[in-house]
């Protein structure tokens, strides 16, 4: 039978790509007052920049429940007996722990592995993708674990924010705080270390921050695989995919991703990321 691979609506896959890829995607929660919306299904990309806007209310977030995890594991066991369940980084969010609670309470002989990606966003996505690849292929539950811990090390990301306000108000920017005081005037970036999203620089403009970007990937070569996230800028993500795209002759695929609604609300409009697969382990 063939292994299962499970992650949450952080890792920003569209519903074509998971459905061809054979992947569950476990949603997180939002809250909006009394409302809640489960992401990727109660509430759409565009609907919560909107809502982001225009309420005067702040969003939270919250981790789906281990009965969510329970519930897909009993579901999926009845097809297999291997399931690599890969999660947004446990510094940033709940989810890898409910993960694993639901795991306790899935009986039988169904083997589960949980994995903390130690990233977010298309940092989890690509290392999902790649799992999902092989399980697909018919690979095993050892082989796509290796696959896994080998591609976890080799993903670097760097963020690109018209504020940091978002962040810091949904408490999600760790060490970055530092920075609060002296980016009135600047587009900051950030990138992730050990699990954590730490200050990598400033921009003036928006359109050297975007350079930055470019540049990031450029240094990162040789790349096996790439992409461009965005929240509501469609227009300059795709032109800075195709430059990114260009960086390999061996054409390398560069994703085109959305920031969905569970990190827009951290993220808030305006936001871009590149994420890197890169062919030797980065230094975490």
């Amino acid at each position: 039978m063939p292994v299962k691979i499970v992650t949450d609506s952080t890792c920003d896959l569209s519903f074509q790509v998971a459905r061809d890829l054979g992947i569950t995607v476990v949603p997180v929660y939002l809250r909006f007052g009394e409302k809640v919306y489960r992401d990727g299904i109660d509430i759409s990309h565009d609907e919560l920049y909107q809502k982001l806007e225009a309420s005067h209310v702040f969003p939270t977030t919250s981790q789906p429940s281990p009965n969510d995890f329970t519930d897909v594991y009993k579901e999926l066991s009845k097809e297999t007996d291997e399931i690599v369940s890969i999660h947004v980084t446990n510094k940033l969010s709940g989810t890898y722990n409910s993960a694993l609670q639901g795991k306790v309470a899935v009986k039988g002989n169904c083997c589960i592995e949980v994995v903390d990606s130690l990233s977010v966003s298309m940092g989890l996505g690509l290392i999902t993708m790649a799992a999902a690849r092989l399980a697909k292929a018919g690979e095993g539950l050892q082989s796509v674990m290796a696959e896994v811990k080998q591609a976890i090390p080799q993903i670097r990301l760097l963020a690109l924010f018209d504020t940091l306000k978002y962040l810091h108000r949904g408490g999600r920017i760790g060490r970055a705080t530092t920075l609060l005081g002296s980016l009135l005037k600047v587009k900051p970036l950030l990138t992730m270390q050990d699990g954590e999203f730490v200050p990598a620089s400033q921009a003036r403009t928006r359109a050297r921050g975007i350079e930055r970007l470019f540049n990031f990937a450029k240094n990162a070569l040789p790349i096996q695989e790439s992409a461009v996230i965005h929240s509501t800028s469609p227009g300059e993500a795709d032109s800075l995919r195709e430059r990114v795209a260009s960086l390999s002759s061996d054409g390398h695929q560069t994703h085109l991703a959305r920031l969905g609604p569970a990190l827009g609300v951290h993220g808030g409009p305006g936001t871009m990321g590149v994420v890197v697969r890169s062919e030797a382990n980065s230094t975490r």
